[in-house]
């Protein structure tokens, strides 16, 4: 796409209130041009071929075909950045995130009649990074399903302390980032240090995107919860809506969910995460800022870096979005600047 001219937006969703809402944001955001909108598949396709936009949103929940299985043909026949426009209940959560893992970039919650006003400080700009984004191709074998693993058992909540956990990971992530986090985790030892991750996602959305981790990973993958404790093999994933925080007491580490300002318009935010555990950690941290828009990140990875923790920022070639990583090597905060598929053997070497 040129620089020099306006994101071709293509609105696809069946129900007109969406779509009129959709479009009325899209046609006053600078740099943004709605060519056109679809209440079906069938429709989008056909609009896709003339009116060749840049960026398409994209309801999950249409009758006919379901935006899932358009959007794995997309992928496979014209492949596009695409955006989830999601109802935020537990099945669409869950095909929410599959659409992440097959080629969709971003997922926003479908907004309701008083929430119309908050998407239009977020659709815009998610819009512009996804035009501008590479796509990351998804491998058509299905994941190798991991042995049996041991929950935690809850009595052991408390009982973690320095000599259980020397080290903790903390990762920091946005459009592309749950590809990018599926990618690490799942070559993650059941021995590896405690991650935190905060990835940009709303509510609901965290919770399905726990579940599916879960599932694929020979960790335990979960959303957090206030007071969990940090244990080796065990990844939390912070709620959206909530920032999570890393504490610690004595020799303990646990986490905190809060729902203070926003940060970079995220809730949660990296860099809060990241500097909480700069403090907690100290030399002990580990810092990862993947894929993502924005600058959110880079001020916690630095100081992470200035606590004597070590540093990681993914590089441009397999990030779908470069700015995050990009804002946080520009502030000298990452020792290493890595392929996505470099990253997981320096979380737990």
């Amino acid at each position: 796409m040129a620089a020099d001219r306006s994101t071709r937006v293509l609105v696809v969703d069946d129900s007109a209130l969406v779509r009129r809402a959709l479009s009325n944001i899209i046609e006053t955001e600078p740099g943004l041009e709605l060519v056109g909108t679809a209440c079906d598949p069938f429709i989008a396709q056909e609009k896709i071929t003339n009116l060749k936009p840049d960026v398409l949103t994209l309801d999950l929940e249409m009758p006919g075909m379901d935006g899932l299985t358009f959007l794995k043909k997309l992928m496979r026949f014209h492949p596009m950045p695409v955006i989830i426009i999601s109802a935020q209940g537990q099945s669409s959560s869950r095909a929410a995130v599959e659409a992440l893992r097959c080629g969709a970039v971003d997922v926003i919650a479908k907004p309701g009649p008083t929430s119309v006003g908050d998407l239009g400080s977020t659709l815009g700009p998610k819009l512009r990074a996804a035009a501008l984004g590479r796509l990351r191709r998804t491998s058509s074998v299905p994941a190798s399903v991991p042995a049996p693993k041991p929950a935690i058992p809850p009595a052991r909540v408390g009982a973690t302390n320095s000599a259980d956990v020397q080290r903790v990971v903390a990762i920091g992530s946005s459009t592309g980032g749950v590809q990018a986090i599926e990618a690490i985790l799942t070559n993650l030892p059941e021995t590896c240090p405690p991650v935190l991750v905060a990835q940009h996602i709303p509510p609901v959305f965290s919770a399905a995107l726990a579940a599916r981790l879960e599932k694929m990973c020979r960790i335990t993958v979960r959303e957090a919860r206030e007071g969990d404790t940090l244990q080796p093999g065990l990844a939390l994933i912070a709620p959206g809506n909530y920032h999570m925080t890393l504490q610690r007491t004595g020799g303990r580490y646990r986490v905190s969910l809060n729902q203070d300002p926003l940060v970079h318009h995220q809730r949660p935010a990296a860099d809060v995460l990241l500097q909480s555990v700069a403090k907690a950690a100290g030399k002990f941290g580990l810092g990862v800022v993947l894929t993502g828009m924005g600058a959110d990140g880079a001020a916690g990875l630095l100081a992470m870096k200035e606590a004597g923790a070590r540093t990681i920022a993914q590089n441009e070639a397999s990030c779908v979005v470069f700015g995050m990583p990009r804002e946080a090597i520009r502030l000298g905060a990452a020792e290493l600047i890595l392929a996505l598929d470099r990253i997981a053997a320096e979380l737990h070497d």
